[in-house]
């Protein structure tokens, strides 16, 4: 169970503030700054040797959902001999969430749309936790109405969509990039799992999704907005910036024949809590994997304090960093991570409105964040004054490298002013209501489904793994959504198990 937000305030948690016009006083701070235990494995900085040995038959390095798929599959299967490795306090990665006097809130992740069909995996976990009963999906976490709502030219509208003001012309370039989206819908090659129908090459690959909207005629401004908005979404990329393929998969590759999306006041941590009451026995928090390195026909894997023996390993952490773990893997070059910030903005009221009441999911025309969803949305209590909205802010401006910076650089007090900032074109009154923010820094928050990712030999070395080691993060996917992290958990641990013979 997560702690409490005070306790995981770490350097910068000190930090108070006043707003530019003093009217109101705003606390807060950054949480899970661990970047310094991270910089060390960057810097390979020694670590003193191991003061004990274990043997298992599998690790897993890296408690995020893939790590927590690949134990929940192996526990299934009746194997328990192994156990995850996990660098932060809290395991859960982009799933964590936390808790103050108001609510329950996401840091990362904050819904999973209902499955298709051919997302077997999470229609199976689903089933267990209760979430899918004989078939029907428990009404109490379908996310309730209004689900969504864009503030444009002034007030509110239902639906992310633009609609208002839009010219005849605008209405018939989305109507025909919507009969492109079934047509490519019908094609099965935009799945989820996206393995299940990707080809291993395609032409939409080798351009960006606007060069694409561009080349058929796909002009209208608010089209290219909807399409950025949802790659900064899912990809933390701009449609410039990502594949065509995979902004056509955004849109493409779910059937929307259910309502939904599946959503809870934490987010994705409802999940991880269930998960971790039941593998919570395997995951060895505050435990980061140091150092790994081929030892005979099996693996070492380092902590600080305890060295692994095993006979595969089932890599569920960030591609990027296992150069800095193991010195026979080349850095990589040709994928990126897009950098994010998630704030959770404590309000003591509801700020005024002009169009559509509150909805779960609340996005502004034009702005470079993706918006916020509000945490007391699946409150069956009416009329509740004090909540809190999740912030999320993808940082796609410029490039991974120069956005990693800017966010890490910039102090607590400048990125409070521009998330206020920002929120005001919505809500003027917002400085009235906020009496609290508090900030995550994502450096490496998703991997980058970039034009040629399909082809990319550096993935295509991850879905190949290497003599009893199998990578598992959704870095294998090129795309980072809680299907593919969980697709990709489960195959490294079904091939992990086939390894060592079990």
């Amino acid at each position: 169970m997560p702690t409490s937000r005070h306790s995981r305030r770490a350097v910068c948690a000190g930090l108070v503030g006043l707003t530019a016009k003093a009217e109101r006083r705003i606390d807060g701070g950054f949480v899970f700054e661990s970047e310094v235990a991270g910089h060390a494995i960057r810097d390979r900085k020694p670590f003193p040797a191991p003061a004990r040995t274990i043997k298992l038959p599998i690790v897993i390095v890296g408690g995020g959902m893939a790590g927590l798929s690949a134990a929940w599959w192996l526990e299934k299967k009746g194997f328990r001999d192994f156990v995850v490795l996990e660098m932060e306090k809290e395991a859960g990665g982009n799933s964590r969430y936390g808790r103050n006097e108001v609510s329950a809130y996401p840091w990362g992740a904050h819904y999973v749309p209902v499955p298709n069909a051919d997302s077997v995996l999470v229609r199976e976990l689903f089933t267990e936790l209760g979430l899918l009963i004989d078939g029907h999906w428990d009404e109490r976490w379908l996310c309730h109405s209004p689900q969504e709502r864009l503030f444009l030219h002034g007030r509110w509208q239902e639906g992310i969509e633009p609609d208002i003001g839009l010219t005849a012309e605008d209405h018939r370039q989305f109507r025909a990039f919507d009969e492109r989206i079934k047509e490519f819908r019908a094609s099965r090659q935009f799945r989820i799992p996206m393995a299940s129908g990707a080809p291993s090459d395609s032409p939409l690959d080798k351009l960006s999704f606007r060069a694409w909207l561009n080349n058929n005629g796909f002009k209208s401004s608010y089209l290219h907005w909807l399409a950025d908005y949802s790659t900064r979404d899912d990809y933390g990329a701009s449609s410039a910036d990502t594949s065509a393929w995979a902004g056509i998969h955004y849109f493409a590759a779910r059937d929307h024949d259910e309502k939904g999306p599946l959503t809870w006041p934490e987010g994705n941590g409802w999940i991880l809590r269930r998960l971790l009451q039941k593998l919570g026995k395997f995951v060895r928090p505050s435990q980061p994997a140091v150092r790994i390195g081929k030892s005979g026909t099996g693996w070492e894997v380092q902590t600080p304090d305890t060295l692994y023996q095993c006979a595969a390993v089932v890599y569920a952490a960030p591609a990027f960093l296992l150069p800095y773990l193991d010195p026979a893997v080349h850095p990589v070059k040709t994928m990126n991570w897009s950098p994010w910030l998630v704030a959770n903005l404590t309000l003591d009221r509801i700020p005024a409105e002009k169009g559509l009441e509150p909805a779960w999911d609340n996005v502004i025309y034009g702005s470079p964040s993706l918006g916020y969803v509000v945490s007391t949305h699946q409150d069956i209590l009416m009329h509740l004054q004090r909540t809190v909205f999740t912030y999320y802010w993808a940082l796609s401006e410029a490039s991974p490298a120069q956005s990693r910076r800017d966010l890490l650089s910039t102090d607590w007090g400048v990125w409070k002013e521009r998330i206020l900032a920002d929120l005001e074109r919505a809500h003027r009154d917002i400085r009235q209501c906020v009496s609290r923010i508090d900030i995550f820094r994502n450096g490496h928050a998703m991997v980058r489904p970039s034009p040629g990712f399909l082809t990319n030999p550096e993935r295509k070395s991850w879905e190949k793994g290497r003599e009893r080691f199998f990578y598992a993060s959704a870095d294998v996917s090129g795309f980072s959504i809680f299907e593919e992290a969980q697709y990709r958990g489960v195959e490294a641990a079904r091939r992990a198990l086939a390894a060592i013979g079990r």
